[in-house]
């Protein structure tokens, strides 16, 4: 073999490698073992067909060049996928999840900051088109691989035959067909950008379906909801990440139910009544706001696309039809530093964002402010109203990278949050504590026992009696949840006659819901809380 011919081969066969590693990556985190990385049929059907490709230049290059264009598409949804799925416990969708990449550099950029932030997002980026070019001309040397006739016979051969088990395999991963025996190899890529074609058909079907069940409301336009409370302020807390887990695994359930039966014995000593239950919420591992659009409007918003539809659709949520019935409404949310123009058409009167808070301590990490701060402060800043109160509060000291985590100080002592300085200033980097994941199961419990005390030791404080609801937004990641569940604790608190009004919700009494409770849909919450604390609504279902 003479020297340029050995050249040729060595190239083609490392474009033939670079081939093979990307259609080898993993597309989700069950990947990674040994057993998941099947051999890719794909790599046989692209390879052999292009090196019996007739060796004219404009054919290879137009077909090299629409190859890479489809293999660097599957790269990034195998990128989406694992990162969705490690995070949120779902796979990506283009159709309605590409807002997600904003979201992300946000959290990347409040963690190692704007400038590392965007250093590390533009090195991505040429990282990604130099592979892009690098994978262009590896195919390209493949297509100029030089063959006997003899031999491209046989290589047409070998690729008819991967076509036939690559159809196979991908038939029967689809559904369409049984094979008796299974191929050497899997069409698992083929299978995950039909998979990605399928989701987003079925994501614009949902889209239309949800927009009209949206506009299918039946308290929209009544305005004397809520009359059963006796005029008392009704405070929704939403604990971040708090779900299940605190309840059955053993890493959390000590810390967590016993906090939860020691603020038990405190409110009740405070004069509440307390309830416990679960719901099922549409999101886990984060976009927190897709639970509290479940629950304030009563619709499934289980991503960016339905939420946006809920928003549009002129869906009433509570905070809408408690402004119609007399209540002062407003959204304490410590975790918004952008602009949130969502929020106003979510019903609220006053927003308070981080800014609006009056912080004057430094950040923990990621999280704005700790929550016993922003429980605190927030009543002085609310505009003077003689109406009762109807508020959400979204906490967040439980949201990662739990660290550090806040401790609970005197209520007297919390002022304008400098008072927190030095704990914000303590322990390790979210850098250290995230390469022992351990480390980050136990900042976890810590963080979510903090806000649990501070959300139960500020409703023993309020000598008033509201009606309170605290639960939680959704699950933690699944390596920290340990389960894929996505239920979350809800409970109800507030003086005793209001709480009988939810006799028949069947929850727990107490701070700990069993393990029989019955689990409801996250939506189900808007209208049994509507029926059970409104004369109308129980009149109508009665008639």
């Amino acid at each position: 073999m003479n020297r340029s011919r050995m050249r040729a081969c060595i190239a083609a066969a490392a474009g033939a490698m670079l081939l093979y590693v990307l259609l080898v990556l993993p597309a989700s985190p069950r990947d990674l073992s040994d057993a998941a990385l099947t051999f890719p049929l794909e790599w046989v059907v692209l390879v052999s067909g292009l090196v019996v490709v007739p060796p004219h230049w404009r054919v290879g290059a137009a077909l090299s060049a629409c190859i890479t264009f489809a293999l660097m598409l599957i790269v990034l949804l195998k990128i989406g996928d694992f990162a969705m799925l490690s995070a949120l416990n779902r796979p990506f969708s283009p159709v309605v999840d590409m807002f997600l990449i904003r979201a992300g550099f946000d959290v990347v950029s409040g963690s190692i900051g704007p400038v590392a932030a965007w250093i590390a997002a533009s090195l991505g980026f040429v990282a990604f088109c130099t592979l892009t070019f690098a994978v262009y001309l590896a195919l390209r040397r493949i297509t100029r691989h030089p063959l006997s006739p003899r031999a491209r016979l046989a290589t047409g051969a070998v690729f008819a035959g991967a076509v036939i088990l690559a159809l196979a395999d991908y038939g029967k991963a689809r559904g369409i067909w049984s094979i008796p025996v299974e191929p050497p190899g899997s069409a698992s890529n083929a299978v995950l950008a039909a998979a990605q074609i399928t989701r987003g058909r079925d994501a614009l079907s949902e889209l239309r379906l949800f927009r009209t069940a949206a506009a299918r409301d039946p308290y929209k336009g009544q305005s004397a909801l809520f009359d059963r409370t006796g005029g008392r302020d009704i405070v929704v807390i939403y604990i971040e990440s708090y779900g299940k887990t605190s309840f059955d695994n053993p890493l959390y359930a000590p810390t967590h139910v016993g906090t939860l039966g020691r603020a038990e014995a405190e409110l009740s000593g405070a004069g509440y009544a307390m309830r416990s239950g679960w719901l099922n919420s549409p999101t886990a591992g984060g976009q927190s706001w897709l639970a509290h659009g479940t629950l304030g409007s009563g619709l499934r918003t289980t991503d960016q696309g339905r939420y946006g539809a809920m928003l549009a659709s002129g869906r009433q949520s509570l905070f809408h039809l408690a402004q119609a019935s007399g209540f002062r409404t407003a959204a304490v949310m410590p975790a918004i530093t952008l602009a949130w123009p969502e929020g106003l058409t979510m019903g609220f009167d006053t927003i308070l964002a981080a800014d609006d808070l009056g912080y004057a301590g430094l950040p923990f990490n990621w999280v704005t402010m700790p929550d016993q701060y922003t429980l605190s402060a927030y009543a002085a800043l609310l505009p003077p109203d003689p109406r009762p109160d109807f508020l959400q509060i979204a906490l967040i000291s439980s949201h990662a990278p739990w660290v550090p985590v806040p401790r609970m100080i005197d209520w007297a002592d919390v002022g304008d949050g400098t008072v927190f300085n030095e704990i914000a200033a303590s322990g390790d980097t979210p850098a250290a504590v995230w390469r022992d994941r351990d480390r980050v199961r136990d900042q976890y419990r810590l963080a979510v026992d903090y806000s649990l005390k501070a959300a139960t030791a500020y409703a023993a404080r309020r000598d008033d009696l509201p009606l309170f609801v605290i639960l939680g937004d959704h699950q933690p990641a699944g390596f920290v949840a340990g389960s894929d569940s996505r239920d979350v604790a809800v409970h109800l608190i507030g003086p005793p006659d209001l709480i009988a009004q939810a006799d028949g919700w069947e929850w727990q009494d107490g701070m700990v819901p069993q393990a029989d409770t019955p689990v409801w849909p996250m939506e189900d919450f808007r209208d049994r809380f509507i029926r059970a604390y409104s004369t109308l609504s129980r009149m109508a279902d009665a008639s």
